[in-house]
């Protein structure tokens, strides 16, 4: 009960707007696609077993994932090639040292990911080929401007040919070169290290040009 109360908390504080402010961000370009996951028709996955969720869920989109070392992400089943892409995403539960992101420029298994945990750290990488590796650092880096715990953090990843840049609540965190992919899907992803349950919620998706 404690759980599906704070769930009811964090979705309607999302809901409502109340997103973590940061520095003032660039003016951002024409909107080329948008959802706030009020409606469970509009594309995204819904998926359900023993080793997580990812479903729609009162407004907001919600990813559980109970297996270990694993990675769940979903895309809208859009196609672009440079984006700015943003969303509001919160810990509901479990553990602190989780994956939490977005991803751009999905095409099969491969895509850019930009991520952080709820313990403070970011990292920009690629998964392709069945490995992800981490671009211009060589393990997740800390950051103070990342509000760690049961928090909302705003998160925006822009891929601009062969510039990705990752903002965490306003704030430049990394900018790293990389020209593998050109052109994809865009996601959201979440995922554990070696301990279960990580839970959160994502709400007003956006795609820009940058």
């Amino acid at each position: 009960m404690r759980t599906a109360c704070l769930a009811f908390v964090m979705c309607a504080a999302l809901a409502c707007g109340l997103a973590p402010t940061g520095t003032p961000e660039a003016p951002a370009g024409a909107l080329l696609y948008q959802d706030d996951f009020s409606s469970p028709l509009s594309g995204w996955d819904r998926y359900r077993s023993a080793e997580g969720i990812m479903d729609y869920d009162g407004g907001v989109y919600h990813i559980r994932v109970n297996a270990l070392n694993v990675n769940f992400w979903s895309t809208p089943r859009r196609h672009f090639a440079d984006v700015r892409v943003e969303v509001d995403a919160a810990k509901l539960a479990g553990p602190d040292e989780n994956r939490i992101g977005l991803l751009c420029r999905l095409r099969g298994n491969a895509y850019y990911f930009f991520l952080i945990s709820s313990d403070g750290y970011y990292g920009v990488g690629l998964f392709n080929e069945g490995k992800g590796i981490l671009l211009g650092q060589s393990e997740m880096q800390p950051s103070d401007k990342i509000h760690t715990g049961m928090a909302i953090n705003h998160l925006r990843a822009d891929c601009h040919g062969e510039t990705l840049t990752f903002y965490v609540n306003g704030f430049p965190l990394a900018q790293v070169q990389d020209g593998t992919l050109r052109e994809g899907d865009v996601g959201l992803l979440a995922g554990t290290f070696g301990q279960p349950g990580v839970d959160v919620v994502y709400d007003r998706f956006l795609v820009l040009e940058p």
